[in-house]
């Protein structure tokens, strides 16, 4: 039986070959694999926050990060992807692209060029626009982008307070809201990602 996959507005889709990396047998399809995801991200949730990293913002604990989220779902999970994709940077930039990216989330960190959420919603913004893995780049670049609020003294951000993996009305706004950051349009990113916290 095939991996029979709908991909929600925004998703990449995979191609025949990373479709063949998936461990468990037994999912046929999109529904069945976001159940069976969630289960290994939140295991990878758990890994993530349960010690104090000083350092996250490094190639190694971004690919770490993603093979704890994803590693009983896929066996490429953790591996840079090596296929163009709808977004993302060509393959062979992946590396660079993250090491400028971490090096300057650092200094703005350090010297405080921007409010700790502008630096961290711009985080999320470039890991997503880089999109390093073959699947999951956005819920890994929202975990990352919470560890990274938390360990500078912040709580996460509330990305709408709705699941952002399966097709609604919030996440067609999220993705709308990369989509404006991508032209370096930022407001609408900086408003959503505390959205739906007015009430508490």
């Amino acid at each position: 039986m095939g991996l029979d996959l709908e991909y929600p507005a925004g998703a990449t889709p995979l191609d025949e070959d990373e479709k063949a990396g998936l461990i468990p047998s037994h999912i046929s399809n999109r529904g069945e694999l976001n159940a069976w995801e969630q289960e290994n991200i939140l295991e990878g949730e758990r890994w993530a926050f349960a010690r104090r990293r000083k350092d996250i913002l490094t190639l190694k604990f971004l690919q770490e990060l993603h093979r704890r989220m994803f590693g009983r779902t896929w066996r490429w999970a953790g591996k840079f992807r090596t296929t163009e994709k709808n977004i993302g940077v060509d393959p062979l930039q992946i590396a660079p692209e993250l090491k400028k990216l971490v090096d300057d989330v650092a200094y703005q960190i350090d010297h405080k060029a921007y409010s700790l959420d502008e630096i961290a919603a711009r985080f999320h913004h470039r890991l997503t626009w880089i999109h390093p893995f073959p699947n999951g780049n956005g819920r890994h670049a929202r975990l990352m982008t919470d560890l990274l609020l938390t360990r500078n003294g912040a709580p996460p951000f509330s990305w709408g307070e709705d699941d952002l993996v399966a097709d609604t009305e919030i996440r067609r706004r999220y993705i709308a809201a990369l989509r404006s950051a991508d032209a370096r349009d930022y407001p609408s990113l900086f408003a959503f990602v505390r959205s739906g916290q007015a009430s508490k």
